[in-house]
């Protein structure tokens, strides 16, 4: 049977190369022809379905729209709405600011939610992704460890966030991630117990560089290290940690800032004038 090309009719020796498909053939001369055609239409500059280029968010919604959208589901918490859309929309917008010559960088912020149990947080944050169409992970902190101890590694975290984002990278780096029982990983300075706290101290400080920003080697099927294995380097400045927790106690420590005691319903109208001072106090006891 002689080899001819299925759209030009040329056979081997009219051609460099003539590729065998199941059918039939085609030289490189209908490649290049095919090629250009899908170039100039504009096909190869689409994004495909699935891939990073949804993540780009080139027209962040304002703060208002953000809030709208939030008000369609969630009732109440106007006022965590409101902190919630300004901070989500300051965030992306930063991720847009192109390169400054002056080598001037505008440092990344996360956010803290303070609440009891049930009060939307997590909602809130899920919410967002939807809007925005970023991939949303939501992790536990109590079932962090340090590093050589029985239990997860921060950098978990990442994997699933990876995991979300069906492994592509530029997406994930562009990702919220929303850590609960944030205060549970607290120090404790007056613990009574004679064991190693693996859950406190230690975790605080590697979770710190990962909400700073930094340069994370994660596995790339999640699980524990290993010294022979690749990592996937996943950067963490544009990732938008949301950090929640019920802080439970935190109204003493109002208080005590206040010198006012705390009684009966007068200890929610406290929480109310929460300050960073405050968290320091409740965190770093």
């Amino acid at each position: 049977m002689k080899k001819v090309c299925s759209f030009c009719g040329r056979n081997d020796r009219e051609v460099k190369l003539l590729i065998s498909g199941l059918t039939g053939y085609i030289c490189d001369n209908c490649v290049q022809q095919a090629h250009d055609i899908m170039l100039s239409s504009g096909v190869l500059n689409q994004p495909k379905s699935g891939s990073s280029d949804k993540f780009q968010l080139k027209n962040v919604p304002k703060p208002k729209e953000i809030k709208a959208y939030l008000d369609q589901y969630v009732i109440g918490q106007d006022e965590a709405k409101r902190f919630l859309a300004v901070s989500v929309y300051n965030h992306y917008k930063r991720l847009q600011q192109p390169e400054d010559k002056s080598g001037v960088e505008i440092e990344k912020s996360n956010i803290i939610m303070v609440g009891s149990t049930g009060t939307g947080k997590t909602l809130l944050a899920r919410t967002i992704a939807k809007l925005l169409d970023v991939p949303f992970t939501i992790v536990d902190a109590t079932v962090f460890t340090e590093a050589g101890y029985v239990g997860e590694d921060v950098e978990s975290i990442l994997s699933r966030l990876l995991q979300v984002a069906d492994y592509d990278q530029a997406a994930a780096e562009r990702g919220i991630v929303f850590i609960d029982e944030i205060d549970k990983i607290a120090r404790k300075s007056d613990n009574p117990s004679i064991t190693r706290d693996v859950s406190g101290e230690g975790v605080q400080q590697s979770m710190l560089k990962l909400l700073e920003g930094s340069i994370v080697n994660v596995p790339p099927k999640g699980g524990r290290k290993h010294p022979d294995q690749d990592y996937i380097h996943l950067d963490t400045r544009n990732i938008l940690f949301i950090c929640g927790g019920a802080f439970d106690g935190i109204e003493r420590k109002i208080a005590q800032r206040l010198n006012t005691h705390v009684m009966g319903y007068n200890s929610v109208q406290n929480v109310r004038r929460i300050d960073k001072n405050d968290m320091m106090q409740y965190i770093l006891p």
